[in-house]
């Protein structure tokens, strides 16, 4: 007899009024100084009058949307340069009226909203006995597949029913820090790893110190190719000297916002096409501190990048790419702990089976052990994690995927020993959530999938998406898994 599962009734759909107002160029460069000409031929009455339209229109679907046009004003200020036009001759009101035109609103949850993964909220004040405060992530997708990193905001009771806040309709974009210096010496190791090599390389980067910041980078490419006709090869070495460096950025939310209003949306060139499935964990440090971590793949169209996202209050984020030869694919999930002095992540490096890495640096994984390959048939096709393993007093409890015939996705577990959780306890032969018919209908069929679970109350509560279009969760009791996982009774 299989272990019993209880399904909530919990769901999230997509929704597509939660919109953020983006930058927005059309047709180019002088599609873009055409257009501001026109606008600066009108009136001011005509100005305001236009302003004040889509103020009336707009203003109530965002927090600050004159903040918005004063900023993708900025962004525009060249090409006034170019026309000839000093910014500073223009009234407060053009200066919105032309950020607006450069504006759209993009809807970050119209397609899809799902691989959420569950965590403790850091704070867990006012509340009642075997109550916890959870936050949840969630991986949304707009047009074009593009996905964002979204949260909600809930407590979870003592009889394990979830009740959640009731969201306001604001998003809430973040404001970006660049990195502001870059290790050579790393840089170009990740340069190598990512197997981006030619000629031009060795000419842009011998211009530059040992430590040079994102400024350095871009005269040193200026210098180096203004004499150099570059093929289209060196033109894509060249893109992907930036692109590694636009990895690299801070985020700071507005401390009014509540968390279901921040939206960490794609901001690098590596993310161009989306974020995608951030595997949270709490992390406790050797000196008790609990960080937040999340791993997750950058996907630019063309190349994935995996990247770790980490944060103490969900305020303020940094995010930086991962290196190593072992992290070159999706998947990877950090544990909650140092484990014999060393960070421990586990991973599915070939695409196919679960692998275990240990190193001595957060951000740099190297070797990797091969755990656990396709066993039996409902995961024959490949397998995988499902977020961070969990620690129970048996063993380290990990949820796993798999895929089996008609690429149906379904979820298992796996038990990990304590101390060497390269060896495995476990795997439990059949899976614990398999597709119902509900689930299986969506934009990609037949999936379950989920990217991180939690344990509170002594049972295990699994967030997860539904066929790549919603949400829901189940729990299992934690005494019966690992009864039948240590003893098979």
């Amino acid at each position: 007899m299989g272990i019993q599962i209880n399904r909530f009734d919990n769901r999230f759909y997509p929704d597509p009024q939660r919109v953020i107002a983006r930058f927005f160029v059309a047709g180019g460069d002088e599609r873009s100084r055409l257009l501001i000409q026109k606008i600066l031929k009108l009136s001011e009455e005509d100005c305001q009058s236009q302003l004040n339209r889509i103020l009336t229109t707009y203003a109530n679907r965002h927090r600050n949307i004159t903040a918005v046009f004063e900023k993708h004003f900025t962004n525009i200020i060249h090409f006034l340069r170019d026309i000839g036009v000093d910014e500073n001759s223009l009234s407060r009101e053009k200066k919105l009226l032309v950020g607006s035109y450069f504006t759209h609103e993009y809807s970050i949850e119209s397609a899809a909203f799902f691989n959420p993964c569950i965590m403790e909220d850091p704070n867990q004040d006012h509340l009642e006995s075997g109550q916890k405060r959870v936050i949840v992530s969630f991986r949304a997708t707009g047009e074009g597949h593009i996905s964002s990193i979204v949260f909600r905001s809930g407590i979870i009771d003592s009889h394990n029913k979830l009740t959640f806040r009731k969201t306001n309709g604001l998003v809430e974009m973040p404001d970006v820090i660049k990195m502001r210096e870059y290790d050579k010496k790393k840089y170009i190791a990740k340069l190598d790893e990512l197997d981006i090599h030619k000629d031009i390389v060795d000419q842009i980067m011998d211009r530059l110190n040992d430590f040079f910041t994102f400024g350095d980078l871009q005269r040193s490419i200026h210098e180096s190719v203004k004499e150099v006709k570059l093929s289209v090869s060196k033109k894509n070495v060249v893109q992907s000297l930036v692109w590694l460096a636009d990895a690299h950025y801070d985020i700071t939310f507005s401390e009014d916002t509540t968390i279901s209003e921040r939206v960490i949306f794609p901001v690098s060139s590596s993310e161009r096409n989306g974020i995608e499935d951030a595997r949270f964990v709490r992390f406790t440090g050797d000196d008790g501190q609990i960080t937040y971590y999340a791993t997750f793949t950058a996907y630019n169209g063309f190349a994935i990048l995996p990247k770790m996202l980490e944060t103490k209050d969900f305020y303020h984020f940094t995010i930086r790419p991962l290196h190593g030869k072992s992290a070159q694919n999706k998947g990877m999930a950090l544990f909650p702990r140092k484990i014999r002095g060393q960070y421990v992540m586990v991973s599915r490096n070939d695409g196919y089976c679960n692998y275990l890495m240990y190193s001595d640096n957060l951000l740099t994984w190297q070797e990797s052990i091969r755990i656990e390959e396709p066993e039996y048939p409902w995961e024959f096709v490949q397998i995988g994690n499902c977020g961070s393993p969990i620690e129970t007093e048996k063993g380290w409890l990990l949820v796993t995927h798999g895929v089996g015939a008609m690429r149906e996705y379904c979820l298992g577990l796996t038990l990990l020993d304590l101390e060497h959780p390269e060896k495995i306890i476990c795997q439990y032969e059949e899976p614990i959530l398999i597709p119902n018919d509900e689930e299986r209908e969506g934009y990609v069929p037949n999936v379950v999938y989920s990217c991180g679970s939690m344990v509170h109350n002594n049972e295990l509560i699994i967030p997860y998406g539904m066929s790549d279009s919603a949400s829901s969760f189940a729990s299992l009791h934690l005494d019966e898994i690992l009864a039948k996982m240590t003893t098979g009774r």
